[in-house]
């Protein structure tokens, strides 16, 4: 089998891709390789044979030049291009191979190395399968995005009283707080992350891409995903990456054209649109843990992303008019995220300045116009002091006065926020 033209398609994928590579691997003990050598020698010579015979019946007499061409034409097809490696092994040919290339794919196989050709041969296969039934990609942060997980030794005298509220490990699908002895760890889901994780795969190829390293992210995949439905083997951690500090989707099977990430920052993929859940917009103030309180599962952050998945789904694969395989699910996002704060004019009063360019980009991106100065069309002036002039300007020509924290919870939830919970206090 030719892993360039035989291999199954990923999605999928890896998990195809993984059941190849053990066929493989049993293909190449000693005794399998020489009878594999055997065969493929013999029928080698079979084609050939029927090659030249062809040859001599529609053409008589060929001339020796003729029949020599067509046996070296035989012999360039069999060429091996080395679509990657197994360790030092090519996963077509098997042959030796000096050094190392290619990009890794260690949470594939161990050892699996696949050279950019095949890669992107990879990649044009599983789009148009995933495309046909119609699906995109979503890769998945872990912490502060699913989960929270924090080290037993950092509990504070405010939060121990988790420990005596655990979920047995018997049945993780049945729980969300976990006391993971072994790691020395607790782990607390997500509200709402079963039904969000269940009706997005629905959707959705899923990947987790975590920075945190491999026993970690699987033992986390586990909790999530007890009977292996969602993720399989494309669960992705530090130890797997190509770039330091930074998630890469070099190491993802999927075009970015149809890639989605979902994160609690956009600083470790600084290359592609982001939902980033930010979790306290600049506030300092209690855990939910010691407030012995929790998210609202049916308005809660996961909720309200799942429905703009489902709309972003939906605009891609129903209302584009475009060839399907030229759309890029990236503009897709960027125009529904124009919408958030489509009509609104800002303008910001005493800013502290290092804040100032990261909430007007956030803000032009969301459909705001931002202008320096006030003048009629101001429609919201953006303020942490309620005394400064422009602020109490906004309060005399009845323009609403709200905190930066407004623009932000507007980005975190995909939606305009009710100005009057955003209102800054006097200094």
């Amino acid at each position: 089998m030719s892993l360039a033209t035989d291999s199954p398609v990923h999605s999928s994928s890896s998990d195809d891709f993984i059941a190849y590579l053990d066929s493989a691997l049993d293909a190449s003990s000693p005794d399998a390789t020489q009878e594999v050598e055997n065969q493929d020698e013999s029928e080698t010579v079979r084609i050939k044979r029927r090659k030249v015979e062809s040859i001599e019946e529609t053409q008589g007499s060929t001339s020796q030049g003729l029949v020599e061409e067509s046996l070296e034409e035989t012999v360039k097809e069999d060429v091996c291009a080395h679509p990657g490696s197994f360790g030092d092994m090519c996963i077509r040919c098997g042959q030796k191979l000096d050094g190392e290339s290619g990009v890794t794919f260690g949470y594939i196989h161990k050892g699996l190395r696949l050279h950019n050709e095949e890669i992107s041969r990879l990649r044009d296969t599983d789009m148009k399968n995933l495309l046909r039934h119609k699906k995109l990609y979503l890769v998945l942060d872990l912490d502060h995005t699913l989960l929270n997980s924090t080290q037993l030794v950092d509990l504070n005298s405010e939060e121990v009283y988790l420990l005596n509220q655990t979920d047995s490990l018997a049945d993780v699908a049945k729980g969300n707080l976990f006391k993971l002895d072994y790691m020395h760890m607790m782990t607390k889901l997500r509200p709402f992350v079963r039904t969000f994780l269940k009706e997005v795969s629905e959707m959705f190829e899923m990947y987790i891409y975590t920075m945190g390293d491999r026993s970690y992210a699987l033992e986390m995949a586990k909790l999530l995903d007890p009977k292996g439905e969602y993720f399989h083997s494309k669960v992705i951690s530090r130890d797997d990456g190509t770039q330091k500090h930074q998630k890469g989707l070099d190491i993802v099977l999927g075009q970015e054209s149809a890639v989605l990430i979902l994160d609690d920052t956009e600083n470790v993929m600084p290359f592609s649109v982001v939902f980033t859940f930010c979790r306290q917009f600049g506030f300092n103030c209690q855990s939910l843990a010691e407030s012995k309180s929790d998210e609202c599962e049916s308005d809660g952050a996961l909720s309200r992303i799942l429905s703009v998945l489902k709309q972003v789904h939906h605009t891609f694969f129903d209302e584009l008019k475009d060839d399907l395989t030229e759309r890029d699910v990236r503009q897709v996002l960027r125009a529904l995220k124009s919408e958030v704060l489509k009509g609104c004019v800002l303008v910001f009063s005493r800013i502290v300045h290092a804040m100032l360019p990261t909430l007007r980009k956030m803000a032009e991106q969301m459909g705001a116009t931002c202008l320096t100065e006030v003048d009629p069309t101001v429609t919201h002036v953006v303020a942490t002091d309620a005394g400064t002039e422009k602020a109490r300007w906004a309060v005399k020509e009845k323009k609403f006065l709200v905190h930066p924290r407004w623009i932000e919870a507007a980005n975190y939830f995909w939606q305009k926020q009710p100005e009057v919970n955003f209102s800054p206090k006097k200094k």
